[in-house]
């Protein structure tokens, strides 16, 4: 997923939380900030996923050399 796209995401999920707020709507507000949890997850599990991709690869160019 681009940045964009995350950016994009997380405006989405913001702004249905605000919406929720604003208009006293408990459900909207809560599935906005659960939205915007589960985002964050994922992005940090993406991260980790990279992380080790990085450090196998740093392996296997140790073992090639």
């Amino acid at each position: 997923m681009s940045n964009f796209d995350d950016k994009l995401d997380e405006a989405k999920s913001k702004g249905k939380e605000t919406l929720g707020k604003v208009t006293g709507d408990k459900n909207k507000e809560a599935e906005g900030k659960a939205e915007g949890i589960t985002k964050k997850a994922k992005h940090k599990v993406e991260d980790a996923k990279d992380a080790a991709k990085g450090a196998a690869q740093g392996l296997k160019d140790d073992d090639d050399q």
